[in-house]
């Protein structure tokens, strides 16, 4: 009589089911497919739409608004001489200034002007002249800033250097840099993953099966984010872009490679394929659940973030983790269902007559209760665990400790945005060259908001300050005075006026940010009478408000992050001790991943320094990542635990587990590494952490420390669960 283990289904229902599921996947396919080249034109990298609304630069901003309508980003053109300009060939520098005003995106110019653009203006030594070009054109600034430098290629005098820098040609290198998002990076990814699943398998379709699982599991989230972005729901960057191909791709393989592993051990057992699918789904389905419900939920923790660019990746990569759960549920057992053990030809699995078969297989010279079966690296594992669990687990937790006081070498303050692009960057040289001849923050000003009754007392209190060259009330768009005629009258919005400061340093330097912390500091002195005191804000205001806003979102999400984690394993496992002591692991390997990381940027790479995402990103995905193979190893222990006792379930768990989880370990780092193949300081170094954490954690963490420390509490590690209760069980 057959079991419902055993059930197999129709003939038509072989037919029309795999059918049904796999035509809904190839159309989610053929309409995401489409749209990859189409997100760019939703996404944004301007940081200042990342703020909080209660930034106080964030209340600058709507401020600058009401004085002037232009939305316009300047871009700052220096023309550096070999030799000292005289200032009769000013006049030839003139015409240069107006065929860059010429260029289509470039602000037009207000009535009875002849262009926007102003300047030359001279530097002190003579050696260089400076345009501000304001770009009002804002949704195509690479293009614009494309255009300015082939005007200024072309039309340079002789002996003389130019570059385009400042706040738009800073925008439009960093966008190019994320140009290899849509296709590079996901060629490297898919890439290494089918290389890897070819080692693993050393099967020609499965690597294939498993890949089509991913990416149209990528083409049905890229559909839904496109559209969520389009419709505004959400912000979409090109971080956010590029995280979410990697962690679809890389979680879509990992659960795959769970259901395979389960499939192809049901194929040794039962001879029917519909029945060893049946069998492997049913024993998959749990932790491929819990670990995709695991990550979904530490991910939209992320919603409790001030700073917008981490609250909306939290959707975004959510969005294609459940994804990445639909596919590996549905479309890939179906294509296993239809393929069966051609799937993985030339080494297909053979049926050996019944459940466990094997268990005295290969079985080496020394017994221990749990190991039967097996061989190589997993059993010699397994043995070190059974004869020498506390040394094993206290040597692998002083190895995590050590590598942890790396943190101290942590630099996550934030960068200047001329070190964000790896590679030469046309805007980084001209900075360089506009530091050298004029006021480092020349084209980017600090911005200061005040009551018009206050405006001359706190003009010249911005102006004591030792890090402002120059400061002047906003007058419109007329012309500075001449040598002995009065300054024009400030422009007055609501009873306030606008102040712009020069900055001597480079307006994203430490430098700068310290003058703005001083200038909310100091200026308010200079207010008189009660409400609204002084706003400071500006491009050096917003990275300013942004790193300390990120700084603030890492102490408030990860306690999130960390109990939603444990309520989850305490629901899935059924005990209160074992996922404390997971949580544990994964905390002190996410904090031994990023102290190894911290001293590699610093005296490997020669990083500047982080972004103050990046601790709070890492945390994320390694936090959540590293629980799903905790998952992975702990469902199976406690599945034979129930039929063999603990001791012999953890080292069983752990053979029965160890090849696909380090399998999908290395996946996982491959294609999170491959984030690395894109310019971007923040990329690279998310790329490292989560490679390098994913990697420790499945090698040293799942593999020693975690069964080590189970092994050693014995059956206690379930408490209060009924199995710690289990009788006959005594270990």
């Amino acid at each position: 009589m057959k079991t419902r283990s055993d059930w197999t289904p129709a003939r038509w229902l072989r037919i029309v089911l795999p059918t049904v599921v796999i035509v809904i996947w190839f159309v989610a396919g053929s309409l995401g497919g489409p749209t990859f080249g189409k997100l760019s034109g939703v996404s944004s990298n301007d940081q200042a739409a990342f703020l909080p609304a209660s930034a106080e630069s964030t209340a600058v901003q709507d401020w600058q608004k009401r004085f002037t309508d232009s939305q316009a980003v300047p871009a700052i053109v220096v023309v550096q001489s070999d030799s000292a300009i005289p200032p009769s060939d000013l006049a030839s520098f003139a015409v240069l200034g107006a065929k860059l005003g010429d260029v289509t995106g470039v602000q037009a110019p207000e009535s009875g002007q002849s262009t926007s653009v102003a300047g030359p203006i001279p530097s002190q030594d003579g050696r260089a002249v400076e345009f501000i070009v304001p770009v009002a054109d804002t949704n195509n600034v690479k293009t614009v800033v494309a255009d300015l430098r082939s005007v200024l290629k072309s039309e340079l005098p002789s002996g003389t250097q130019g570059w385009v820098t400042g706040p738009a040609g800073l925008t439009a290198d960093l966008v190019n840099a994320f140009g290899g998002i849509d296709g590079i990076l996901l060629l490297v990814a898919v890439g290494a993953v089918f290389v890897i699943l070819l080692l693993v398998y050393r099967a020609l379709l499965l690597p294939v099966l498993v890949l089509l699982t991913s990416v149209f599991a990528l083409c049905a989230a890229i559909l839904v984010v496109y559209l969520f972005a389009l419709w505004g729901w959400i912000k979409l960057s090109g971080q956010s872009q590029g995280i979410l191909s990697i962690l679809v791709i890389g979680a879509a393989t990992d659960y795959s490679l769970l259901l395979v592993a389960r499939y192809r051990e049901s194929l040794e057992h039962d001879e029917s394929r519909w029945t060893a699918i049946v069998k492997a789904w049913r024993a998959a389905f749990e932790p491929i659940l819990a670990s995709g419900a695991t990550v979904i939920l530490a991910l939209l923790c992320l919603l409790f973030s001030d700073l917008n660019s981490n609250k909306s990746l939290g959707p975004i990569a959510a969005i294609g983790i459940v994804f990445s759960l639909l596919s590996a549920l549905t479309l890939l057992p179906t294509l296993l269902a239809v393929f069966g053990r051609a799937a993985f030809w030339p080494f297909r699995p053979k049926y050996a007559g019944g459940e466990h078969a094997h268990d005295h297989k290969h079985e080496g010279t020394e017994r221990v209760a749990g190991l039967e079966g097996f061989r190589g690296v997993w059993r010699r594992v397994g043995l070190l665990i059974a004869h020498r669990p506390r040394v094993t687990w206290i040597v692998s937790f002083v190895v995590l400790v050590a590598c942890a006081f790396g943190l101290t070498q942590l630099k996550a303050n934030g960068v200047e945005q001329t070190a964000l692009v790896l590679t030469q960057s046309d805007a980084v040289d001209g900075q360089k060259v506009l530091a050298k001849h004029f006021d480092a923050g020349s084209g980017a000003p600090v911005v200061i908001i005040a009551k018009e009754a206050d405006g001359d007392a706190v003009l010249a209190a911005a102006k004591k300050n030792d890090g402002i060259s120059a400061a002047t009330l906003y007058a419109g768009n007329v012309r500075p005075a001449q040598p002995g005629q009065s300054a024009p009258p400030p422009v007055v919005k609501d009873g306030r006026v606008l102040i712009q400061a020069t900055l001597k340093a480079q307006p994203d330097s430490a430098a700068a940010e310290q003058v703005v912390r001083d200038l909310r500091r100091d200026l308010p002195s200079a207010v008189s009478g009660a409400g609204p005191g002084v706003l400071v804000g500006g491009a050096t205001a917003i990275a300013l408000d942004t790193n300390d806003t990120a700084q603030r979102d890492l102490l408030r999400i990860i306690p999130i992050v960390l109990l939603v984690i444990l309520l989850v394993l305490m629901l899935l496992l059924r005990s209160i001790l074992a996922p404390v002591l997971l949580i544990g692991s994964v905390v002190l390997s996410y904090a031994a991943a990023l102290g190894v990381s911290a001293l590699v940027f610093d005296h490997l790479f020669r990083f500047p320094g982080a972004d103050a995402s990046v601790p709070l990103f890492g945390f994320v995905f390694l936090v959540a990542l590293g629980v799903d193979y905790n998952i992975f190893l702990m469902t199976r222990v406690r599945e034979e635990s129930l039929r063999l006792g603990t001791r012999p379930g953890i080292l069983r768990g752990l053979g029965m587990t160890g090849s696909v989880i380090t399998s999908a370990g290395v996946v996982l780092a491959a294609t999170f590494a491959a984030l690395a193949v894109i310019p971007i300081l923040f990329l690279v170094q998310i790329a490292f952490i989560v490679a390098f954490g994913v990697l420790l954690d499945t090698v040293l963490v799942r593999s020693l420390l975690v069964p080590a420390v189970s092994y050693d509490v014995g059956r206690a590690i379930w408490w209060p669960s009924k199995l710690w209760r289990a009788p006959g069980h005594s270990v």
